[in-house]
């Protein structure tokens, strides 16, 4: 049986739980803040595309059609095109905040 490697930090205030990486894929859970999703959950893998994007809470039907859209997608391209989307005056959104806990990932 193949042996795989898990590596696991905890370095930003909105993860929910560590990151966690297999096999060059990177498993993130974020609290996004200030909009009706309370957990976003991403994988990026080694070429830091998106994959298996899902939110807990929020517009059910919008947010699903979101992570088919992103779906093996250029991860800081779909941060780019996210970022500052506004809902309803709050300054934020759940795609703002999906942009936010992207670039967050990509740093580390």
């Amino acid at each position: 049986m193949e042996e795989k490697q898990l590596h696991v930090s905890y370095q930003s205030e909105n993860l929910a739980v560590p990151e966690v990486i297999v096999d060059d894929e990177k498993h993130v859970t974020f609290y996004p803040k200030g909009v009706c999703s309370v957990q976003i959950d991403f994988d990026i893998d080694s070429e830091r595309r998106l994959h298996n994007l899902q939110f807990v809470g929020g517009c059910n039907g919008n947010l699903k059609a979101i992570g088919k859209l992103v779906e093996g997608k250029d991860a800081e391209e779909i941060a780019s095109i996210l970022q500052g989307n506004d809902c309803k005056g709050r300054g934020t959104s759940c795609a703002d905040q999906f942009a936010i806990a992207i670039r967050d990932a990509l740093k580390k």
